[in-house]
């Protein structure tokens, strides 16, 4: 098998696995707020947080920075903690291009501690491998195209319940944040970082 398609392959099922759900979980916090006819702005905002992740995962990947990982699963459902709980109190005028500019902000932020929690993971699968930056490209491009994946299904699924059934979109972003804010609050509460 291609080495890219492997790492590509790698990155994919990585992102897409249920046993990783703090990500998905992000990505749906990340796109409670938006309905499907704000498909760029959500892509914007996901390639942001690819794109945080991904100088983090290099970095990490390369020993430029190492980070006590306990903190950085108590950081990771943190992340996710705030972005849910601050969907709860968001008005539907996100149009503003203040407003977006600071989540794309925010999401590239947040990137930057979800890569850290990728990085053992990385690190651990290019072993001694001379070259890692086309690998590194691969599995990075993999959790792209499955943070896509998630998007797609979770925009399918509000258009279907806010424009097909009538479900109120304040309603579905009450209901999604409030799930994902309390998962993840017994995230952080179950995370060895206290012990």
């Amino acid at each position: 098998m291609n080495e890219f398609y492997m790492y590509l392959q790698l990155g994919l099922e990585h992102i897409l696995d249920i046993q990783g759900y703090d990500h998905i979980l992000f990505i749906l916090a990340l796109c409670a707020i938006y309905v499907a006819g704000d498909w760029k702005k959500i892509l914007i905002l996901v390639t942001a947080f690819t794109v945080g992740h991904s100088i983090t995962l290099a970095l990490a990947t390369f020993r430029v920075i190492n980070i006590d990982m306990t903190l950085i699963e108590m950081l990771i459902p943190a992340t996710i903690f705030v972005t849910a709980f601050s969907n709860i109190f968001r008005s539907r005028s996100i149009r503003n291009a203040a407003y977006l500019n600071n989540n794309y902000l925010l999401a590239l932020f947040f990137g930057f501690i979800h890569g850290m929690g990728f990085s053992n993971y990385l690190r651990a699968l290019l072993g001694k491998e001379a070259k890692v930056l086309k690998p590194l490209f691969a599995f990075n491009l993999g959790l792209e195209v499955g943070q896509i994946i998630i998007v797609g299904i979770f925009t399918l699924i509000s258009f279907i319940l806010i424009t097909i059934l009538g479900v109120k979109q304040r309603d579905w972003k009450l209901v999604v944040s409030s799930a994902i804010a309390g998962i993840a609050l017994m995230m952080i509460v179950q995370s060895d970082y206290w012990n």
